[in-house]
């Protein structure tokens, strides 16, 4: 694909800066509280999309700027519900809606580079769901308030929560996040397994997600990252299936250049300098699993 320049992509709910290997996506919604609205979503998809074909990213970290006053508050529901809907959704009926929240997170949880979210802030709602669960890792502010507060206001978890948040923290405690709307801190051991690390000031969450960033830019390869998000994403349903699965994707990266790189770095004491790229390295096995279209059919032509 043709490189891109992220600082002509004309964005305005967001600020996109590559920076080496690492692009750093700034939520930039202050005056809003970072609410979850306007050309946000197609934004963030846009974005996302184009940083998993983009070779030179490795790693892409999402934050807010470090003095606003939430991280994401949720969707801006200053109009009511209704906002969620577009005019197809009310001529085709229920069956037509497809959540923008939802077609966020499967943009980012897709995504085969490293994700991270640096939540420097309180969250709420989509704030919560697309904007945290579907990234790899996640780095939060030990202050931030945390809630997910769907049935206190009337409809149901949203953007993927149902799937991704019991496969995160497990079943019982999704429940008690999900069912009781309350709000949480970081700490709590309901929730406090989500996160790579808590950081008890809210200045250094950036800078401890982008160190990070830096390391796994640097040192981790972009073939194996994407195979392993396959394997971790995509499992087989039995043991003796994932054996095969990870058996077919160890012959694919073994033999590739990365894995000879990571071989002599290792013997010769030194960082490694991956060579591969996404877009040069294909098999016709990958992806394995079947691709779902939620794209829906009007009922009429």
């Amino acid at each position: 694909m043709a490189i891109v320049d992220y600082g002509a992509l004309k964005l305005e709910a967001i600020i996109a800066v590559l920076d080496g290997g690492v692009l750093v996506i700034t939520l930039n919604r202050a005056k809003q509280r970072n609410s979850y609205g306007g050309t946000l979503p197609t934004e963030l998809i846009r974005t996302f999309d184009l940083a998993d074909k983009d070779d030179r990213v490795r790693v892409i970290v999402m934050t807010a700027e470090s003095d606003a006053p939430a991280y994401c508050s949720g969707a801006d529901i200053s109009k009511g519900w209704g906002g969620l809907f577009k005019p197809e959704d009310e001529v085709e009926g229920e069956t037509a809606h497809r959540d923008t929240g939802g077609q966020v997170a499967m943009a980012i949880y897709n995504c085969r580079k490293i994700t991270i979210a640096a939540v420097n802030g309180h969250a709420a709602g989509v704030g919560m769901t697309a904007m945290q669960l579907p990234f790899d890792l996640r780095f939060v502010w030990e202050g931030a308030k945390l809630v997910f507060p769907f049935v206190r206001r009337g409809i149901n978890t949203e953007a993927t929560s149902s799937y991704l948040l019991p496969r995160l923290v497990g079943h019982s405690r999704a429940n008690s996040l999900l069912l009781t709307g309350a709000t949480f801190s970081p700490t709590s051991p309901l929730i406090s397994s989500l996160y790579h690390e808590i950081i008890p000031r809210r200045e250094d969450v950036f800078p401890a997600a982008l160190a990070l960033a830096n390391d796994l830019a640097s040192n981790a390869s972009q073939i194996s990252i994407a195979y392993t998000k396959g394997l971790l994403q995509h499992p087989g349903d039995t043991i003796e299936e994932n054996h095969i699965l990870d058996s077919r994707a160890l012959k694919l990266t073994g033999s590739g250049a990365d894995a000879a790189e990571g071989a002599l770095a290792f013997k010769e004491r030194r960082p490694p300098k991956f060579p591969d790229m996404l877009s040069k390295i294909s098999s016709p096995w990958y992806p394995w699993w079947k691709i779902v279209d939620v794209r829906h059919r009007k009922a009429k032509l």
